[in-house]
């Protein structure tokens, strides 16, 4: 057997492959990152509490406020949107002053926390008991150390000054909150827009596979960034395709028919779901009510949640789970993951 020129070849062959590894260890220790954090430090105003909620609730009292609980989290994109718009801002601020003890908490914080004579705990395990699974999440509490108004996520200025207002004035001991918005919101600051997403149907229950509610009116502040931030963003594009896609006008008094066969209105399925928030979404699998967004979404975090549920995802795990397991599987691809507000 003539072996000439063979060990050339193999020596050549060897660098190759050796190349061809090199570079595929390069590109698999490729790790993508997470963007669009924002850091911002709770404003200086904010009451230094011992962390003894019952105590901090009675000398509220004695000067006539609320207490409001703001849980937030380091580099919450929407926590910094809501601080700046809405607790940094006049006339918010001094409203806020005059009316509330206000005293953050750390979703992830270990300091320890007496929240009433049953709870004693960690900000963290708090957190957990009280379920905040968004930041940032309001509470509000009278005089009883109960939690009279609980607001998830980002609010636009002028509907979190109504709420503020809810509670100050005492209106929740005579009045639900969706009445009282409802009451009060100026209603023509939004015209309901068109958006070839839309399917217009009014037989809900005609529809096969993941639907979406999207229940908008004319008090929606954040209904236009919703159309050109949100939906019209490609990777939401992407994730929300196996939906059907229905707009009800919140105001709306016209029979439709639920997904159930019933008779209804837009007006009173937004009351049925308790939709304060505009746009409302509220995401239905298999006749299922399987995720709702009760505020304003980034992309990253909208179209994981629409995956969620069109991706069957939600029949063998919780979210947190998934947007946990998701997360990793993103990052090990190399994926940049952009938590931030959409670029408009």
């Amino acid at each position: 057997m003539n072996n000439t020129g063979l060990f050339p070849r193999l020596a050549v062959l060897g660098v190759l492959l050796a190349t061809v590894w090199s570079i595929g260890a390069a590109e698999s220790a490729t790790r993508g990152k997470i963007t669009g954090g924002v850091a911002h430090e709770a404003p200086a105003w904010f009451k230094e509490s011992f962390l003894d909620i019952a105590d901090d609730v009675d000398e509220a009292t004695e000067a006539g406020k609320h207490v409001l609980l703001f849980f937030q989290l380091n580099e919450c994109p929407y926590c910094d949107r809501m601080l700046e718009e809405g607790f940094e801002s006049e006339p918010l601020t001094s409203y806020i002053q005059q009316h509330f003890d206000t005293i953050a908490i750390n979703v992830r914080g270990d300091r320890e926390i007496a929240f009433n004579e049953e709870i004693s705990v960690t900000e963290k395990q708090l957190s957990e008991i009280l379920k905040v699974a968004a930041t940032p999440a309001i509470l509000f509490l009278n005089e009883d150390n109960k939690t009279v108004v609980r607001v998830n996520g980002y609010r636009a200025p002028e509907r979190f000054r109504q709420i503020l207002e809810f509670v100050a004035t005492k209106s929740y001991q005579t009045t639900k909150l969706a009445d009282y918005l409802q009451a009060r919101l100026d209603k023509n600051v939004y015209r309901l827009r068109p958006n070839p997403l839309f399917s217009k149907i009014t037989d809900l229950s005609s529809v096969d596979g993941p639907l979406m509610l999207i229940f908008e009116d004319g008090s929606c502040y954040d209904c236009d960034e919703f159309h050109d931030g949100i939906l019209a963003h490609e990777l939401v594009r992407k994730e929300i395709e196996p939906f059907t896609i229905v707009r009800l006008d919140a105001d709306s008094n016209q029979t439709i028919i639920d997904i159930y066969g019933n008779e209804t209105t837009a007006a009173e399925l937004g009351r049925k779901h308790e939709v304060i928030y505009r746009p409302g979404v509220l995401a239905f699998d298999d006749g299922n009510l399987v995720r709702r967004h009760d505020s304003l979404t980034f992309p990253h975090h909208f179209k994981e949640s629409m995956r969620f549920v069109a991706g069957g995802f939600y029949k063998s795990t919780d979210y947190l789970t998934y947007s946990q397991k998701r997360t990793e599987e993103l990052l090990e691809a190399g994926v940049v993951i952009d938590l931030g507000r959409p670029q408009q």
